[in-house]
């Protein structure tokens, strides 16, 4: 197949931040307190992001910090099992790799309760960062997350440094989740803090929403959001696909209908298609025609993810996508 013939040529994507275990109910649609039982499934968007290029057969690595623990072990063996480089990962013998317990609604979507007190993921510093990595990275993609406390945040600064100076595309998918930040205010604030250094930012409606202030998801929202230094802005929208804004052109592309059963890594699937296609031919960011369907492609890796229990496991390989993709929405 054309696509594992051109990976080996293919830019590297370094995926940076949080990688933990996601325990989710064997029973759908019920609180986390009536649960009869949990199924765990590794999880953290910034390695659903790595492993999601690999599965699509690009090249990624994931840069950050587990626990020294049965789970640390577990989380980086399913990074190497799924092709994801693992030179950046680190260790730590004093802090568990964190958990968290996620109920799935009967719609599908997500209620989170966090076990990271500290986390092995919050306590990245800045010198244990792989650099070398890092500045081999033609694409860099990062979350929010790792900037709530230190030393993680510092890490996180000095790697976007590191990555932009090298001249890699920065990727940005803040990936809100209020119940970790101290309050909405300081979770805005920090979102908004680095929000100026990337070249491509990918929000959904619900984080829209959030940073705007605005209950409205149209333009003139989503155009509050830009930077002068911006080549991308995406506002995700669920089944109904996604609206995309450049400096010359901006419009919309339709989603996919499929039978939902969890939405959890649709995002991180979405954003990982993306960043496999224009990681050699970032082109296409200026031609519409191309990124339109790009973007269809990428709608249906995430529309493919929603159909299966757990993000990692649900990623699509490049065939699933273009059968969905031929079969229309």
């Amino acid at each position: 197949m054309a696509v594992n013939g051109s990976a080996s040529s293919s830019g590297l994507i370094v995926s940076f931040g949080e990688m933990l275990i996601d325990f989710v109910p064997t029973v759908s649609g019920v609180s986390l307190a009536e649960a009869p039982g949990f199924l765990k499934a590794p999880g953290g968007a910034p390695a659903n992001v790595a492993i999601a290029v690999t599965r699509l057969g690009g090249k990624s690595a994931f840069v950050g910090k587990l626990g020294d623990d049965e789970f640390g072990q577990m989380l980086a063996g399913i990074l190497k099992t799924n092709g994801v480089q693992a030179e950046g990962i680190n260790f730590d013998k004093g802090a568990r790799t964190a958990l968290a317990f996620v109920t799935l609604r009967a719609d599908g979507e997500r209620e989170f309760m966090f076990y990271r007190n500290p986390s092995a993921d919050m306590l990245l510093t800045p010198d244990e960062l792989n650099l070398d990595l890092i500045r081999s990275a033609k694409v860099f993609h990062y979350g929010s997350i790792s900037l709530i406390v230190e030393p993680c945040r510092s890490a996180h600064l000095k790697a976007m440094e590191v990555a932009k100076e090298a001249g890699a595309l920065l990727s940005y998918d803040p990936n809100l989740r209020l119940p970790l930040w101290s309050s909405e205010e300081e979770a805005r604030k920090q979102i908004k803090s680095i929000w100026n250094y990337a070249d491509v930012i990918k929000v959904s409606d619900v984080e829209l929403e959030f940073l705007t202030g605005s209950n409205k998801i149209d333009d003139e929202s989503a155009m509050s959001l830009w930077h002068p230094n911006l080549k991308l802005l995406l506002v995700t929208l669920g089944e109904k696909g996604c609206n995309y804004y450049t400096k010359k052109f901006h419009g919309s592309v339709g989603g996919f209908h499929v039978k939902t059963v969890d939405t959890t890594g649709a995002g991180d699937s979405f954003v990982g298609a993306l960043l496999t296609k224009i990681v050699d031919d970032q082109a296409i960011l200026e031609d519409e025609a191309r990124l339109k369907e790009v973007l269809r492609f990428s709608c249906a890796c995430g529309a493919i993810t929603t159909t299966k229990k757990g993000a990692i496991p649900a990623l699509p390989t490049e065939s699933e996508a273009l059968t969905l993709l031929k079969g229309g929405a």
